[in-house]
């Protein structure tokens, strides 16, 4: 397989991502290039779905490190099976024998966190390091020595490098500012939520039975949700998904108010947002918007 543009703009819509060349060129160019890619985007945009197809695309194995607050390097890079140790160690007191260092901290006892996993493959993987923006700056700081030379050194068994350097993809959902050093090693790419005929061109490529008026009206409907200046938690692509197939198990054909009024949880996720879209004059205007009609908000 020869990496190009056009065999990686093929191999996206037959797993059925729908986007465009603005995603897929820094996608190629960091495959090219050998360079982590740094996504950055709202919840909810495809961010982390980008990195899974890509493993797809590749037809390797995706390791996922979830980051989180507190997240350290021995959860993220490698422990010692320290329960394994201690049993070793007294199985062989109770036999009389000694154990050595090099006994009990070989690889047999090694942990290996996604980190390690990505760097000891053996074969080229997806390396997914997914909401980075949760950890502090000085987890940041570890990874620089991953990302620049992919090898880490463990000091009971020297500097462990990858034989096949992993494809790298970081997410984040921009909670944070990341470091400059970070960003520098990095691919950047923004993800913003879809137009309206992109977000309609996913619905019909992951729900060819919704109807094309159903699916128009959902995006129609989503896209006006998202705009609202109110709202606290703006619809993920997933939700408009849901929503949409839910609208189709309740055999429903157009998006009208008392279809809204049913299935507005779908694709609301937030007490304060259902109300407000609850309310007659709101509902109404996003009907009116998922019919097209380009009523404004009252």
């Amino acid at each position: 397989m020869e990496l190009t543009l056009d065999w990686l703009r093929r191999a996206f819509q037959a797993e059925g991502y729908v986007c465009g060349d603005e995603l897929l060129v820094p996608v190629y160019l960091a495959l090219a290039l050998q360079k982590p890619l740094l996504v950055e985007g709202a919840p909810g945009v495809g961010k982390t779905e980008l990195a899974k197809t890509l493993a797809r695309c590749l037809d390797t194995r995706l390791i996922r490190l979830q980051c989180y607050e507190g997240l350290d390097e021995n959860k993220a890079f490698y422990e010692w099976n320290y329960q394994r140790q201690l049993i070793r160690i007294q199985l062989a007191g109770a036999q009389g024998g000694a154990v050595v260092e090099e006994d009990v901290f070989s690889p047999d006892y090694l942990l290996e966190r996604p980190l390690l996993q990505a760097i000891r493959a053996g074969e080229r993987v997806v390396l997914l390091i997914d909401e980075v923006d949760r950890t502090d700056e000085e987890f940041e700081a570890f990874l620089f020595e991953v990302l620049s030379d992919f090898q880490v050194s463990i000091p009971e068994l020297g500097t462990v490098r990858a034989q096949a350097i992993p494809v790298v993809v970081l997410t984040s959902n921009r909670a944070r500012d990341l470091s400059d050093a970070l960003k520098r090693r990095c691919v950047y790419l923004f993800i913003d939520y879809p137009s309206v005929q992109r977000e309609l061109s996913i619905v019909r490529t992951r729900l060819p039975g919704a109807g094309e008026q159903l699916a128009r009206q959902v995006a129609l409907a989503v896209s006006h949700i998202r705009s609202h200046p109110e709202v606290q938690k703006k619809p993920s692509i997933a939700e408009t998904l849901d929503w949409a197939a839910a609208l189709v198990r309740l055999g429903r054909g157009e998006l009208d108010p008392d279809a809204i009024d049913r299935t507005l949880n779908l694709v609301l996720k937030s007490h304060d947002d259902l109300r407000l879209f609850r309310v007659e004059p709101q509902r109404n205007a996003l009907s009116a918007a998922a019919r097209g009609e380009g009523l404004t908000r009252p």
